[in-house]
């Protein structure tokens, strides 16, 4: 019966160890797939050539507010009390709305980039699948989390390849 038990023993503890080295576990850079595919590219494109165009009218209207405010300043010894400070609520209230504006503007550009790599993600997520399926490997983890591994476990430029093949551009608006 001792020996029965120890040669059941050493079974299991080899069916683990067995079980443990039987799939390798490999890696993807999933900051390099979601910047580099094309994809993400467009997507990248797209929203600083957006910034670019709203912030040179912002700049433009944060002049004309300067000058606002220069020429009130100037014309305050010509103006009524009341009528200056009228006029110097008007501006405030321009000002206001302009920093309204220009939060606006950076919330919507961080929801879009938010809402481009989501959309990036859950397209990444059945290609990942597929291939883990394919290639019977059961873990893939963020490179960023892997202190150290072999090149050879990188599967970020496969998986990239398929990425660019299934997914063109996403088509921000």
């Amino acid at each position: 019966m001792r020996y029965l038990k120890i040669i059941l023993f050493v079974l299991l503890i080899l069916n683990f160890y067995n079980l443990s080295f039987a799939e390798e576990t490999y890696f993807i850079d999933m900051n390099k797939l979601l910047n580099q595919s094309k994809a993400g590219k467009g997507a990248q494109d797209f929203l600083k050539n957006k910034i670019i165009v709203e912030d040179k009218k912002f700049k433009e209207e944060g002049e004309l507010l300067k000058k606002e405010e220069i020429d009130l300043i100037a014309k305050k010894k010509t103006l009524s009390a009341d009528e200056y400070k009228k006029k110097l609520n008007q501006l405030r209230e321009k000002n206001i709305k302009f920093q309204r504006k220009r939060t606006n503007f950076t919330r919507e550009i961080a929801t879009q980039r938010a809402d481009a790599r989501n959309r990036l993600i859950e397209a990444l997520d059945p290609i990942l699948t597929n291939h883990m399926s394919e290639n019977n490997i059961h873990i893939i983890i963020d490179k960023k989390y892997v202190a150290m591994a072999n090149s050879k476990l990188d599967l970020t430029d496969k998986v990239l390849e398929i990425f660019n093949k299934e997914l063109k551009s996403l088509n921000l608006k």
